[in-house]
């Protein structure tokens, strides 16, 4: 019985608010979405050009690095600056 007391609290301009709530946000809701879904698809293009571009970067060295040590084993002097990283040579 207490339950159909409180249905009764709730007035006629309330449950018109919480329609006119509901049926606003229900057309907001998809709009939002359509950006957001817009927006992750273009950060994650972003992220996936930063990689392609750090994977580019570090092949780039690593050749760099193997140019120049073959060129020092063949003529006993460096052509460039120093490689970058760690060697695969043993310590002296």
């Amino acid at each position: 019985m207490s339950a159909f007391i409180k249905s009764e609290a709730i007035s006629r301009r309330k449950v018109l608010s919480l329609a006119g709530f509901a049926a606003a946000f229900g057309l907001a809701v998809p709009t939002l979405l359509t950006v957001s879904n817009a927006e992750a698809q273009t950060i994650g293009m972003e992220r996936r050009q930063d990689r392609r571009e750090g994977r580019q970067d570090r092949r780039d060295d690593r050749r760099t690095g193997r140019t120049e040590r073959r060129e020092q084993r063949r003529t006993g002097t460096a052509t460039g600056a120093a490689p970058i990283g760690t060697t695969t040579g043993a310590a002296k």
